[in-house]
């Protein structure tokens, strides 16, 4: 990052984003370079809760997880697995 300050936006939990990806333009004028931070706990406070987080570089840029909700059906099955609807 080049030190400016950039605006947080709190989610509906009063939480910031998981990852922020930020966009690096090309000086020779190419496709941007995407930078890819992680939150991260800062410290625990006193109960034990996490009060603060700062966020860590990523250098692999890991693409973001998908949501697991309990009624959402897996993306695939895994090999050597058989499907429900095998029978």
């Amino acid at each position: 990052m080049d030190g400016r300050v950039l605006p947080v936006l709190l989610g509906i939990t009063g939480h910031p984003p998981k990852t922020y990806r930020i966009p690096v333009p090309d000086p020779a004028g190419g496709p941007p370079t995407v930078l890819v931070y992680r939150r991260v706990p800062r410290g625990q406070g006193r109960v034990g809760l996490t009060h603060r987080w700062k966020y860590a570089y990523d250098p692999e840029g890991a693409p973001a997880r998908r949501l697991n909700w309990p009624w959402s059906k897996p993306a695939a099955t895994p090999p050597g697995k058989r499907d429900d609807a095998d029978g």
